[in-house]
């Protein structure tokens, strides 16, 4: 392929499609690629979307649907009536060479790939460790809340639409395996999971997420919890610091906590987590975000705030790691690229789960891991369970060879879509002390603002009287953050875990105990 000059008119010319793939996302990621390098600079003019489509001889629903995608995560903006320009990104963030577009083997000379090995030490007993540790301790009196059981309700929080999943095709592709089973695969497996379903799950990372990450590369996990604890137990020593952010996920902090971080909590504002806030914590060498679906306040993490992020990693030879746990949920365009997909240097850890989009028991999911940790982070896994259950492994493999997973996600967000709407539209007005309605564009749930903390649990307390499940904002921050209480005062409401009768049900019962205030 050849390179663009550096100029303010682009030249498509060096752009190769392969016909028998899909178009737009393959002029999406070209286009992508030749931004973060610095082929097209900021303030270039990208040409009408009906002359692009002309000079690649292509339809011009596919260059509309790639300058739709790079819209959206904040690579290009419209002048009005003057067409469409490579946004301006802060020069700080942009690489100071140009980087590999190949798929990363290993890491920048020079960099440190040590790994934590007190694992290997841990005595039999860790209840001794567990009181007398500083930073356990903090996590024992601030107790890990865990999720709640029972059947799904309004308006739980991290349940997806699991009654739609397709249980009979999930059965019969679980009865063909257990009635000629490979004894091969009844042997003791590889920790690092089932090499066909490692393999799809990078095939479809790399269609649906730009992610050129290869089966190699993942490991398989007992759900995303796994998955941030084992980067907890490889990367952190005792008292690191780790940034988390605030409020945030906070079983992830727990699992920092007790591998022995000092956690940090750093402010998200608009962007994403503040990353002038993160450069000021000199002891921090890991960074745990949710960028496509910040958990809990929902703000998507912009295109300048990733690029200063991954530029942090970097220079202070940092860990990012990355939870995508509901980025199939985007309800206008395709899915955000992942912050992997931006990293170059091998700096960042990306955690998935089949939860979100299967139903949370099945305790199904996986790491994207630099190729230099993949053997460490197998070995580390195999201590604790050697490798995940043979037969959900080897089922779910099929079940995306077949085509229903793709089919699936696309039935879940329509069913998601659905139910935020019904949500949104029956939310009761006029309520005192509750603010006005988030933009809900992505994941599974929303953040409603409310004035103080106390208003927050009186109406939690009203809502659980007449069987309603509403969580508190409240209990998403750090206990020694510095924002003062009422500011985090806030309710956050799954959407997708029932039907829309069941959410109209809801939202009427709600509306009858919250307007007697």
């Amino acid at each position: 392929m050849t390179s663009e000059p550096l100029s303010l008119t682009f030249n498509p010319a060096g752009i190769e499609l392969d016909r028998r793939q899909g178009l737009s996302r393959q002029l999406y990621q070209a286009l992508r690629t030749r931004v973060l390098d610095g082929r097209l600079a900021s303030g270039t003019r990208l040409p009408a979307s009906r002359d692009l489509a002309a000079a690649l001889a292509i339809s011009r629903n596919s260059v509309v649907r790639a300058y739709d995608q790079l819209y959206a995560e904040g690579f290009i903006e419209g002048r009005v009536g003057d067409g469409t320009y490579v946004a301006k990104l802060p020069q700080t963030t942009l690489p100071a060479k140009k980087l590999s577009t190949k798929v990363s083997t290993g890491f920048s000379t020079g960099l440190p790939t040590t790994l934590s090995t007190k694992w290997l030490d841990l005595p039999v007993d860790l209840s001794s460790k567990v009181i007398h540790s500083g930073a356990l301790t903090r996590v024992e009196k601030n107790h890990l809340p865990m999720p709640p059981s029972g059947p799904p309700k309004a308006f739980r929080v991290g349940v997806p639409a699991f009654d739609l999943f397709p249980f009979e095709v999930w059965a019969k592709l679980n009865a063909a395996f257990w009635r000629k089973p490979d004894f091969q695969q009844l042997c003791y497996g590889d920790p690092a999971g089932d090499r066909r379903l490692r393999g799809m799950i990078a095939a479809y990372l790399r269609s649906s997420r730009g992610m050129q990450c290869t089966a190699e590369q993942i490991l398989i996990t007992s759900g995303a919890q796994q998955g941030i604890s084992l980067c907890a137990q490889l990367l952190v020593e005792p008292g690191d610091g780790v940034a988390i952010e605030n409020p945030g996920y906070r079983a992830a902090g727990h699992a920092f906590a007790v591998a022995g971080a000092r956690l940090h909590g750093v402010a998200v504002d608009s962007e994403g987590i503040n990353c002038s806030e993160l450069a000021g914590l000199d002891d921090c060498r890991l960074t745990y975000v949710t960028p496509s679906h910040q958990y809990p306040t929902g703000v998507v993490m912009s295109l300048a705030r990733r690029l200063e992020l991954l530029a942090w990693a970097e220079r202070t030879q940092g860990w990012i790691v990355e939870d995508d746990y509901d980025g199939e949920y985007r309800y206008s365009g395709a899915p955000l690229a992942p912050l992997a997909a931006l990293d170059r240097h091998g700096r960042v850890l990306y955690v998935g789960t089949f939860g979100k989009v299967a139903f949370p028991a099945l305790r199904l999911g996986y790491l994207v891991l630099p190729p230099g940790l993949v053997q460490a982070f197998a070995q580390r896994r195999a201590v604790d369970v050697r490798h995940s259950e043979v037969s959900t492994q080897a089922v779910m493999a099929e079940f995306m060879a077949a085509g229903h997973f793709q089919r699936h996600i696309r039935r879940m967000r329509r069913a998601a879509l659905s139910r935020r709407n019904t949500l949104l539209n029956g939310w009761p007005l006029d309520i005192p002390g509750i603010g006005k309605l988030p933009t809900v564009a992505a994941g599974l749930h929303m953040t409603v603002p409310v004035d103080s903390v106390a208003r927050e649990r009186e109406l939690i307390e009203l809502a659980s009287s007449v069987d309603v499940e509403v969580n508190g904002l409240s209990s998403y921050w750090l206990p020694e953050s510095v924002t003062p209480m009422d500011q985090r005062a806030g309710l956050v409401l799954g959407f997708a875990a029932v039907p829309e009768k069941a959410i109209e049900s809801a939202l009427e019962r709600l509306r009858r105990v919250w307007q007697v205030l």
